[in-house]
C-alpha cells in the first residue's frame, strides 16, 4: 500500500517535473530481474525506474541517504538496500555482504532489484567505469536456480536540471544470466568481468555517449538533417549511431572532420539565429492555415491569459523557492535538489492557499480553492508550454515566413549538408552495426 502510493505521487511528480518519454519495445520482464542504468542524475535517476515499472522493485542506495531526514525514511518504508561505499567511510565497506546476500535473496524469491553499476551520479558526456558489483549479483543468485534476466535502462536528458526539460527512458534487451554462469569456481572471475562487460555494452546501446558535451549540437543537427531528408521524425536511436559514427570519423579523418565540423556549426548558429531548426526549413506558408492558426490562437489568448496571469502570480513564490534552493549545488544533483523541493513546497503552499480562502470567504471558498489550486497550476502549466511553442512558430514565420531569400539560402546550404550526412550514413552505416566502442570494467561494489 504504502509503496504504491509513493509509486503513484512519484510518477505524477516527475511528469510534471519533466517531459517524460518512454521506449519499452520489450514486454515488462516478469520473474528475478535486476534493472541497471546509467546515472547522471542523482535521485531522479531511481525515481525515473520506479515509475517504469508496476513491479515492487529492491533499490540499493549508498548509505549515507539513508540518514537523511525525508529521504531516509523514504527509503526504508520503500525497504531500500544500503551500499557502503569506500569514499563515504572505508571501515563500513564489509557491511556490503549482508547487502548483496539481501539482493540476491531478493532474485532468488522472484523478485526484481535496481542499481547503478557506475556507482556513481556524475555529470560527464559518457558512461562511467563499471563497478562489478551487478553481475556478482546476479551469478549468486543464477547459482542458486534463479534464471535471472538483466535489463538496460537507458536515461537520456535534454536539460537534466531544467523544469520541464525532456527525458527520454528507453528499455533496451534483457541479458541472460545463465548464459555467463562458470563451469566452476576457479573460472568465476572470468565471468563477472564478462558479464559486467556484457552489461557496460547494453547500457551504451541505450545511451547517448559522446566524447565531448560540444559535440552533441552537431549529432543533433546531423540527425535533424538526415530525417528531414528521409521524411522521418528524428530518432533517438539513430543519434547514438551518429555517436559512434562520430567517434570514428574524427579518429580516422582529423582533416575532414574539422571541416565539416565547421560547415555544420556555422549553418547551426546561423538557424539559431532565426531561431529555425531543420525541420522548419520545409515548411510553406498558405494563407489557409496562417488564418486558422491565428484565429485559434488568439481565442486561446482571450480565454486563457486571465487565467494565466493568475496562475503566474499564485504559483511565482513556489516557482522560485527550488531554483533558489539548488543554486549551489553540483549539476547532476541540482535536479534533486528542485524535485525534493517542489515537492515540499507545492504541498505548503496549497494548504496555505486553502487555509487562507477558507479563512476569509469561509467554508465555501476553502473548498474552491482545494480543488481549484492544483487545477490552475496544471493549467499555467500547460498553457506556457503551448504559448512557448507558439511563439516559436511566430517567429519562424516572420524570420524566414517573409523572407524568401534568406529561407532560399538555408535551404540550399541544408540540403548540401544533407547530402553530406547521407554520404557519411553510407560509408560508415556497415562498419557501426552491431558494434560499439568499449567502456572500461573495474572491480568494486
Amino acid at each position: 500500500m504504502f509503496y504504491s502510493f509513493v509509486r503513484t505521487v512519484v510518477a505524477l511528480l516527475l511528469r510534471l517535473f519533466y517531459r517524460v518519454k518512454v521506449h519499452s519495445p520489450q514486454a515488462e520482464p516478469e520473474g528475478p530481474v535486476i534493472f541497471v542504468g546509467n546515472h547522471p542524475n542523482g535521485l531522479i535517476d531511481p525515481a525515473l525506474v520506479f515509475m517504469l515499472t508496476r513491479r515492487h522493485v529492491t533499490f540499493l542506495a549508498k548509505e549515507p541517504l539513508f540518514r537523511l531526514p525525508v529521504i531516509g525514511w523514504l527509503l526504508k518504508g520503500l525497504g531500500a538496500l544500503p551500499v557502503y561505499r569506500k569514499q563515504d567511510d572505508p571501515s563500513q565497506m564489509g557491511r556490503n555482504e549482508g547487502t548483496l546476500d539481501a539482493a540476491r535473496g531478493a532474485l532468488v524469491a522472484g523478485r526484481a532489484i535496481t542499481l547503478f553499476p557506475e556507482g556513481k551520479s556524475h555529470s560527464e558526456p559518457s558512461l562511467a567505469e563499471l563497478k562489478t558489483g551487478a553481475a556478482r549479483i546476479a551469478l549468486g543468485a543464477a547459482r542458486q536456480g534463479a534464471a535471472v534476466r538483466i535489463v538496460p535502462v537507458g536515461l537520456t536528458y535534454a536539460d537534466k536540471h531544467l523544469f520541464r526539460s525532456e527525458v527520454l527512458i528507453e528499455m533496451g534487451t534483457p541479458i541472460e544470466v545463465r548464459d555467463f554462469l562458470p563451469a566452476d569456481d576457479a573460472g568465476e572471475s572470468a565471468a563477472v568481468r564478462a558479464l559486467t562487460e556484457r552489461i557496460a555494452g547494453a547500457l551504451r546501446g541505450v545511451t547517448l555517449n559522446l566524447e565531448q558535451w560540444e559535440d552533441l549540437p552537431l549529432l543533433q543537427l546531423a540527425e535533424g538533417l538526415y530525417a528531414l531528408r528521409q521524411k522521418q521524425a528524428t530518432d533517438p536511436e539513430r543519434l547514438r549511431y551518429w555517436a559512434r559514427g562520430l567517434q570514428l570519423f574524427r579518429a580516422e579523418q582529423p582533416e575532414r572532420f574539422a571541416k565539416m565540423r565547421g560547415d555544420f556549426m556555422s549553418f547551426y548558429w546561423r538557424l539559431s539565429l532565426v531561431r529555425a531548426d531543420p525541420t522548419d526549413l520545409s515548411l510553406e506558408y498558405r494563407p489557409v492555415p496562417v488564418a486558422r492558426f491565428v484565429v485559434k490562437n488568439l481565442l486561446l489568448l482571450a480565454v486563457g491569459l486571465p487565467l494565466f496571469m493568475l496562475g503566474l502570480v499564485l504559483f511565482y513564490v513556489p516557482y522560485l523557492v527550488p531554483r533558489w534552493a539548488s543554486r549551489r549545488a553540483e549539476l547532476d544533483v541540482q535536479a534533486t535538489v528542485k524535485f525534493l523541493t517542489a515537492w515540499v513546497v507545492s504541498w505548503g503552499w496549497w494548504a496555505a492557499l486553502t487555509a487562507v480562502a477558507w479563512w476569509t470567504g469561509g467554508t465555501g471558498a476553502g473548498v474552491v480553492a482545494l480543488v481549484g489550486v492544483p487545477l490552475l497550476g496544471l493549467l499555467t502549466l500547460y498553457l506556457s508550454e503551448r504559448w512557448a511553442v507558439v511563439w516559436h512558430d511566430v517567429a519562424v514565420f516572420f524570420s524566414l515566413g517573409s523572407r524568401a531569400k534568406l529561407k532560399e539560402r538555408l535551404v540550399e546550404e541544408g540540403s548540401a549538408l544533407s547530402d553530406a550526412v547521407e554520404g557519411l550514413a553510407g560509408e560508415y552505416r556497415p562498419r557501426l552495426d552491431g558494434t560499439g566502442a568499449p567502456v572500461d570494467v573495474v572491480a568494486g561494489r
